[in-house]
Parts: C-alpha cells; structure tokens; sequence
C-alpha cells in the first residue's frame, strides 16, 4: 500500500494528461477546437457520475468498518445482496447531488449545458453508475481479503482504469496496444459517444447498447468476485479481524 501511494498517483496522473497533451497535440481541425471545452467540462461531469457510484459503495463499507459496525451487520439477517444494494442505492442519492450541483455551476460560469445530450443523458448515467457499482464492489472485496492497511484502494480503484477510459482524450490517442483495453471497458464507449454527441452527431445507441452489454458482464463478475471474498475470509475468520482494528 506504501507503494500505491508514492507511486500509483504520479503515474496515473502523468498517462491521464501526457496522453491528453498528446491528444493537444493532434487536434488541428477548428471544429475540434470548438468542441474541446465541452468535451472536457463534460468529461470531468460525467466521471464524477462513475467516482461518485464506486465511492458509496466502498466508503459505506469503510464507514461501518470505521464504526465497529461491520460484524453487527454480517450477524444480523441481512444478505450481502441487500448490503450492496442499500449502498448502490446511496450511490443514486449522491451522484443526483453531485451532478446537479456540478451542472448549475458548469451553466453558470462556463455556459456549457449537459442537457444538450438530451435523451442520451440518462443512458450515460445509468452505463457509468453501472460500472461505478462494479468497481465499489471489487474494491470492498480486495479491502475485506486485504484489511484496513488496504482502505486506500477504495480511492485508487477508479483511478486504475481511468487512464484507459479515455474521459478527456479519444480511444485513438491510445497507443495501440492499449486500445484493446480501453474498448474492453464499458465507460470507454460512453466517453466517445459523449464527445460524438456533443459535436453534434446523432446519439450512439450502437456503442451505448455495447457499453450496457459490457457493464452487465463486470457487474457479474464483480458480484462473483465479492461473493468469494466474502465467503472466504469469513471461512478464515478475517472478518473479525478487519472489524477489530
């Protein structure tokens, strides 16, 4: 964990901007000029929709942690299912406050309205909350197996992908064989259709349906995944130890 914080934020923060700078570098049409404000005031809205869902899933696992809370959950009848759910719904709460707030003061000071996706709006959110649940739980499963010395994932698990989801630069800044990632990744798509709508293209429902086809397949895999980890360390007893500490 000592190495994911001296390390892991200056690289990520080195590949997000040296591949946009990389993406300045290229732009050259006007039109692209024009629409670069926009792609990038909607770009930092839109993540926020993807951080915002992983955060309530995962701070409201470390907040029972911090508590003393968690084993009284795991005692009472509550499924893990419901558990996850109560804080994907938390999720919806938050990212509707967030985003409101950032869209007013988007409007206000920068002219710029999310609003002109229109129908498209609530598909975007929907693929990047999908995937902000998927992530809270992957990251609530590795700080289960891992413990408290491993909280700082719940930050740095969104953070992992970001560079590959491309919210501030095209799919095609990518070096070649990165793009692959990228194309794997559900919020990838969602960023390229929010740029093509912008601009003025019709809305992708192509790449949309893509990005929910994908979504499901890491919400499956991140639910298997936390359904392990769970059973696991409550076979091994390490439940008790993560909520002793």
């Amino acid at each position: 964990m000592r190495i994911v914080e001296v390390l892991f934020w200056p690289i990520v923060e080195l590949l997000v901007w040296g591949f946009f700078s990389q993406f300045m570098q290229n732009v050259g049409a006007d039109q692209d000029l024009a629409y670069l404000g926009a792609w990038l005031i909607g770009g930092m809205i839109l993540w926020e929709v993807t951080f915002r869902a992983q955060q309530a899933v995962a701070i409201s696992f470390l907040e029972d942690v911090w508590t003393r809370n968690l084993l009284n959950v795991f005692v009472a009848p509550v499924r893990a299912g419901e558990y996850v759910a109560a804080g994907c719904g938390v999720g919806v709460i938050r990212v509707g406050v967030t985003t409101a707030v950032l869209m007013v003061i988007a409007q206000v000071a920068y002219a710029f309205d999310l609003t002109a996706l229109n129908v498209g709006l609530l598909p975007f959110f929907a693929n990047l909350m999908l995937f902000g649940w998927a992530l809270g739980m992957f990251s609530t499963a590795l700080i289960l197996r891992f413990g408290q010395a491993a909280e700082t994932l719940a930050w740095a698990v969104p953070f992992m992908v970001q560079p590959f989801a491309c919210v501030f630069y095209p799919i095609s800044e990518l070096p070649a064989w990165l793009q692959p990632i990228s194309k794997a990744l559900p919020i990838a798509h969602v960023f390229e259709g929010m740029r093509a709508t912008l601009a003025g293209s019709p809305l992708p429902w192509g790449t949309l349906g893509l990005a929910l086809a994908l979504n499901l397949v890491y919400l499956a895999a991140a639910a298997a995944f936390y359904a392990f980890i769970l059973k696991s360390v409550r076979q091994r007893g390490l439940l008790t130890k993560v909520t002793s500490h």
